[in-house]
């Protein structure tokens, strides 16, 4: 019997070193396919991960250890991995570089399951194309972190980020959009969130979802919505973005208003956010937080 999904995180695994703003290095497994999966799989969200890595650079099984999710992955002929320099402690300054590639997701690569969402979780440009967004959106729901679709490596191995030219082609296939503030600002060239997230709307996207290092912003074309982080230290900054917008697909799944799943992705990625690491915890944690610092 064909299996049924909430959601399927689709990305590659990456081999991260992380350097934060006094020197210190910490190398680990990531990649946006991991944090959005286990948030997504600890939000209750019945969950799928398919990714891609070369299995000779590290072990995915023990990576996805205790997500709560079904595991899937596949042969590349490289691990994407990716050096971090930070250099400020909030780590909202930083400078990138690839170290390596992931081969591009192909759609007859997913597993054979009925999947209600498919949440591309990627790193750079080349991980998805149009042809796969096109054939998931026959297939269910599509969502997109645009990260991958504008960040770029670059000859010297720098990784830079440039506008996505084909945005207005694909934008009406995407259900659920999600963008940092910087990020919209090169979609759509404007600096005020609220502007940018209506003109992102504009284009085709049905849902969008704004990160900002105060606020989480939503916009469904009804009206602007924003709650605030109130997150009590940033150890877990990383995987921010990824883990509200996991949050956020998983209660929407689950029959939420807008409102509703934004008050849940931004009160999980406060929480996230005081842990370094993917969010281990369950719903209930969320719910308690709330109870705590939303009320």
């Amino acid at each position: 019997m064909e299996k049924k999904y909430d959601v399927m995180v689709i990305g590659p695994v990456s081999i991260d070193y992380n350097i934060d703003y006094q020197g210190n290095e910490r190398k680990e497994l990531g990649g946006a396919v991991v944090a959005s999966g286990f948030a997504a799989a600890g939000s209750g969200a019945r969950t799928a991960i398919f990714c891609k890595l070369n299995e000779k650079d590290a072990d995915v099984e023990e990576r996805f250890r205790g997500a709560h999710a079904d595991l899937y992955w596949k042969h590349s002929s490289a691990t994407c991995s990716i050096r971090n320099q930070y250099f400020t402690a909030d780590k909202e300054k930083r400078q990138c570089t690839s170290l390596g590639v992931c081969d591009p997701f192909r759609f007859e690569e997913l597993p054979q399951a009925e999947t209600a969402v498919y949440h591309f979780a990627g790193l750079v440009y080349g991980d998805f194309d149009g042809a796969l967004f096109e054939e998931a959106s026959r297939h269910g729901k599509v969502a997109l972190d645009v990260q991958c679709m504008l960040r770029h490596v670059e000859e010297d191995r720098s990784m830079r980020f440039h506008d996505w030219e084909e945005k207005k082609k694909y934008l009406p296939l995407m259900d659920y959009f999600k963008t940092d503030a910087a990020e919209a600002e090169i979609l759509t060239g404007l600096t005020d969130r609220a502007e940018a997230a209506r003109q992102i709307h504009a284009w085709g996207a049905k849902e969008i979802v704004i990160t900002h290092n105060t606020e989480v912003l939503a916009y469904d074309g009804a009206r602007i919505r924003t709650c605030p982080i109130k997150a009590r230290n940033l150890s877990g900054r990383t995987g921010r973005g990824d883990t509200t917008f996991a949050g956020y697909i998983a209660a929407r799944q689950e029959g939420r208003s807008v409102e509703e799943a934004l008050l849940y992705c931004t009160a999980l990625v406060s929480l996230k956010m005081e842990t370094p690491g993917p969010f281990r915890g369950v719903r209930q944690d969320v719910l308690d937080y709330i109870r705590e610092f939303y009320s």
